[in-house]
């Protein structure tokens, strides 16, 4: 049988997943699908990297990676061929994730790290679009130990769903022993699962009270809240953070985004969320000469290596925790249902 022609590899170009991981997916998904066997020969890293138009260097990441977590062994001289899997305690676990953006990854990575070689991580993402998460579902119920899902939804008009009828209807027809849902907890559905979430609402009404006094020194806190985006964001951010202004007296404006021609005023205080809407400020605070945190303030919505940098004060959930909490459930055998973390780190830009 021509093994090259059994795996498909299907690489998303712009995606923050790595390629070698997007090839080993592809693979693993091979053979969770029944396409490839156990004792099965793979293709060479040469035919499977000409097959796929990718390069060696990435064919041989993905196989190291595969290994790694003792899918395939090689044998000199023969090649590679997929393992069985000796060790019966060995957990199989299907990572659904809403979009391909950092935060996300860190979740999934901080899973991957704490399940270790306890478990089989495979990953595919869904874009927030109903069908595929409906589909990837439906392809994969009963082929794995454990689904930990993320999910959030993009309707027609590019607004935030937290849920759509279709979506809860094949949740609720999932073992509840084996989901573990994250990011935010779906009523509708019944029986006992695992959940980390976050409480989108009070979660930036309580970060917003402890950055009260420094708040206090601006005229008008301004949201800058995307309305319409391919990923859009839970409204509830917007609810709480109007809930916070109104009951501390705060004049406030919500806004879709930092344009070139916005004007900025001295002595107003802004929250973004979108990352070019904070690239977008902050090019504008440098061209005008203003001093953050005393002149202007800025935070921003989930932390990042380069706000750390850039000293920008920032609220946000600990996504590293909630990946980890994700795993402990699994391992520890735990349906229970936790509240994330969540930090108002500040700096000096406020």
């Amino acid at each position: 049988m021509d093994h090259e022609q059994k795996i498909d590899i299907k690489i998303i170009s712009h995606s923050s997943i790595p390629k070698y991981i997007q090839v080993a997916e592809c693979i693993i998904n091979e053979i969770n699908s029944g396409k490839l066997k156990i004792g099965e020969k793979m293709p060479s890293i040469t035919e499977l990297s000409q097959k796929s138009a990718l390069s060696r260097d990435t064919i041989e990441k993905a196989y190291k990676y595969l290994r790694s977590r003792n899918l395939i062994y090689s044998v000199i001289g023969l090649g590679y061929f997929i393992t069985a899997n000796d060790s019966p305690d060995l957990l199989s676990i299907f990572f659904l994730i809403n979009k391909p953006s950092s935060y996300k990854m860190e979740i999934c990575n901080a899973f991957v790290d704490a399940i270790g070689a306890k478990g089989n991580v495979s990953v595919s993402l869904y874009y927030c679009d109903e069908n595929l998460f409906i589909d990837a579902l439906k392809k994969n119920i009963g082929l794995f130990d454990f689904y930990v899902i993320i999910p959030h939804f993009s309707n027609k008009s590019s607004r935030h769903q937290s849920n759509t009828d279709k979506a809860l209807s094949v949740l609720e027809s999932m073992p509840r022993d084996k989901l573990i849902l994250l990011d935010t907890v779906k009523e509708g559905i019944t029986g006992n699962y695992g959940a980390v979430y976050q409480d989108f609402k009070n979660d930036i009404y309580e970060a917003l009270e402890k950055a009260l006094d420094k708040l206090k020194k601006y005229k008008k806190i301004i949201l800058i809240y995307p309305t319409k985006t391919v990923f859009p964001y839970p409204e509830l951010i917007a609810t709480g953070f109007k809930s916070f202004c109104m009951t501390y007296d705060f004049s406030f404006e919500i806004i879709n985004d930092i344009h070139k021609n916005f004007t900025l005023e001295n002595n107003d205080a802004y929250i973004t969320i979108h990352e070019s809407d904070l690239v977008n400020l902050m090019q504008q605070i440098k061209t005008k000469n203003l001093v953050l945190g005393k002149d202007i303030g800025v935070i921003s919505y989930n932390e990042t290596p380069l706000k750390l940098l850039l000293d920008i004060t920032v609220v946000s959930t600990d996504f590293r925790a909630m990946g980890e909490l994700a795993a402990d459930l699994i391992l520890s055998n735990k349906k229970e249902t936790i509240k994330n973390e969540f930090k108002y780190i500040e700096r000096n830009s406020l």
